[in-house]
């Protein structure tokens, strides 16, 4: 809590200057940093970690005012603390003097928690995605069975983490949409995009981890976490979409695979879209 009020008094972006190890040194700074053993690369790592956490701050009456306290939208750029502490008090519906007192220590304590909640998510994570690095000189595969046992590996595994990522790009882009209140078609038409992505992504899950690590501790489920939350299916429902997405399938392949799978395609949409969502045909009943 002390380092996140420190990091306060100079707001966003954060700086080498004000960043304290106590926060460099998070598990999910750590790992989302570009390369770990710099402390540039770490700070840059925790701006991007603290933007995302205050535009997802979990406390919606002060969501606002914790983004202009920390120097974000409403708050324009190179505002001093007393100028963003006056912008957070007006867009919490408060004096000034009582936010400073009593609601600004809340959300410090509340953004700290958060971090803290972060790092734990990525202790818990059973895998990590492998880091790319610049390629400038061609690398051969050797004419050896261990080089192209070791490349297939890393072939699957890449293959694996794009599924996830494209999974959880969808999933991000159905939750953007229902925020801005999109209208129900195309909310409909991402949230089956989901399906397939995140579908495909289970199809390739289930592939490694048959392939590469039969006996793991890890689940299908856990790594399928890491693409985001998805309504709760049954087994066979489960594999039901995994089935139509499997081999590549295009999105079109897809859907036509489960034309008579409305009730599953609606079961889907309803839940994803927290709501209750029309079936997932046009006016002739040809599914979209």
């Amino acid at each position: 809590m002390a380092a996140v009020a420190r990091l306060l008094r100079q707001g966003l972006p954060v700086t080498p200057a004000h960043a304290e190890a106590v926060l460099l040194d998070l598990r999910g700074v750590v790992a989302r940093a570009v390369d770990p053993a710099n402390p540039s690369s770490r700070t840059t790592a925790l701006d991007g970690t603290m933007r995302g956490l205050l535009a997802r701050f979990p406390d919606a009456r002060y969501a606002r005012a914790a983004r202009a306290l920390f120097g974000l939208p409403p708050a324009a750029p190179g505002l001093t603390l007393t100028a963003r502490r006056d912008l957070a008090a007006e867009q919490a519906g408060h004096e000034v003097h009582h936010f400073r007192k009593r609601v600004e220590p809340k959300l410090i304590e509340k953004v700290a928690w958060e971090l803290l909640a972060d790092a734990d998510r990525f202790t818990h994570t059973p895998m990590i995605a492998p880091r790319l690095a610049p390629v400038i000189v061609r690398k051969p595969v050797a004419a050896d069975p261990f080089a192209w046992e070791l490349t297939e590996h890393e072939e699957q595994l890449a293959r694996l983490w794009s599924a996830l990522y494209a999974a959880h790009a969808e999933l991000l882009a159905v939750e953007r949409l229902v925020s801005i209140g999109a209208n129900r078609l195309d909310l409909i038409h991402a949230a089956v995009t989901a399906a397939w992505r995140w579908a495909a992504a289970r199809a390739e899950v289930i592939g490694y981890s048959t392939a590469y690590s039969p006996d793991s501790d890890t689940s299908v489920d856990d790594l399928l976490a890491l693409a985001g939350w998805t309504p709760e299916l049954t087994g066979a429902q489960a594999s039901r979409l995994t089935e139509a997405a499997a081999g590549g399938a295009s999105r079109e392949q897809f859907v036509h695979a489960l034309h008579n799978e409305t009730g599953l395609g609606s079961t889907w949409v309803d839940r994803l879209l927290g709501s209750d969502a029309m079936p997932i045909t046009d006016s002739n009943g040809s599914p979209q």
